[in-house]
C-alpha cells in the first residue's frame, strides 16, 4: 500500500533528526564529522566520520525498534552504499592509508542511538 504524501514527509523529517541525533552520538565518542548526506549517482551516505586512522562510512536508520533498523539494511541498500563509498574513495584517495569501515546507527524514539561497528561489509571489499 502506498504512503501517503503527508506520512512519507513525516518520516523524511524524523529521519534527518535521527541524523542529527547520530551526529551528536559519533562526537560524544570521539568521531569528527567529514560529510553528511554524501551523495553520489546511485547511493547515498549518510554520515562519514573519522576518529585516528579510521574513517567509518554510517547508514543511519530511524525505526521503533532495534530489529526493524537492522533488517531494513538489506541487499539492496548496500549495493547502493557500496557505490557511493566507491565514489567518495576515487575523490579522497588520502583514505586509502586508513582504515575503513562500515558501521550503522539505529534511532529508536526515547532510547539512546545503537552503534553497530563494522555492521556490514561492502561487495567489493
Amino acid at each position: 500500500m502506498a504512503r501517503s504524501k503527508q506520512s512519507r514527509q513525516k518520516a523524511l523529517k524524523w529521519g534527518h533528526i535521527a541524523e542529527w541525533i547520530a551526529i551528536f552520538y559519533l562526537f560524544a565518542k570521539g568521531y569528527r564529522v567529514l560529510a553528511r548526506r554524501y551523495l553520489a549517482r546511485d547511493g547515498e551516505i549518510d554520515i562519514i566520520a573519522m576518529r585516528k586512522d579510521l574513517v567509518a562510512f554510517v547508514e543511519v536508520k530511524a525505526r521503533k525498534d532495534l530489529e526493524s533498523g537492522i533488517e531494513a539494511i538489506n541487499a539492496r541498500k548496500i549495493n547502493r552504499f557500496a557505490s557511493a563509498v566507491d565514489h567518495w574513495l576515487m575523490r579522497n584517495p588520502w583514505a586509502a592509508d586508513h582504515v575503513l569501515r562500515c558501521d550503522a546507527v539505529i534511532v529508536r524514539p526515547y532510547r539512546l542511538p545503537y552503534h553497530i561497528e563494522d555492521a556490514f561489509s561492502l561487495p567489493f571489499a
